[in-house]
């Protein structure tokens, strides 16, 4: 937690105000920790965490990973719900300006996630955009993401640019679980 100092000192809204300020003290909504050498680690947004498979998924250490891959510009991880009502990982993916969507891509990223990512942490979807909206502080704006997706649900709909893991199973060399 962080004094606020320079910040706002309330909300018009006294529960709003009994949510974020403790003891004095502003609480940002951010996590992170500290590891043995004092370093401290950002995990993200408490609100942007979800729970996969019982595990708890921070988007922001999916998208640190998948960022990585030289085709990708930028990364959105969002909760889904795969085709056995389940929660799992997606990721909308921005291709920097010589990559181009296409299954060979999607396939190529897939790969990579599955050496760089914990099972229970990776993606089960990825779907490639031309770009995310975002806030006027330029931060992906998931909740437009989530109603995006959700949309397709509604409809039973796959988005135009969207690839499932399971679309590579063979080259994937994944088994089918029950």
């Amino acid at each position: 937690p962080v004094k606020p100092l320079g910040l706002l000192t309330g909300y018009d809204d006294e529960e709003k105000n009994k949510e974020i300020f403790k003891g004095g003290w502003y609480l940002t909504g951010d996590t992170a920790y500290m590891d043995e050498d004092g370093y401290i680690h950002f995990i993200g947004r408490v609100d942007d965490v979800f729970k996969s498979l019982d595990y708890r998924i921070s988007p922001f250490e999916v998208e640190s990973e998948i960022i990585e891959h030289p085709a990708v510009l930028e990364v959105g991880v969002i909760p889904t719900v795969d085709e056995k009502d389940r929660i799992v990982p997606k990721a909308f993916i921005v291709l920097k300006p010589d990559f181009h969507p296409s299954k060979q891509m999607a396939l190529e990223i897939f790969r990579f996630i599955r050496d760089h990512i914990a099972p229970y942490k990776r993606p089960r979807s990825l779907e490639f955009m031309e770009e995310f909206p975002k806030t006027i502080s330029a931060k992906i704006m998931r909740k437009d993401l989530r109603a995006y997706d959700e949309s397709l649900k509604k409809e039973d709909k796959r988005g135009q640019l969207e690839f499932f893991e399971i679309d590579f199973a063979r080259e994937l060399n994944l088994r089918r679980r029950k």
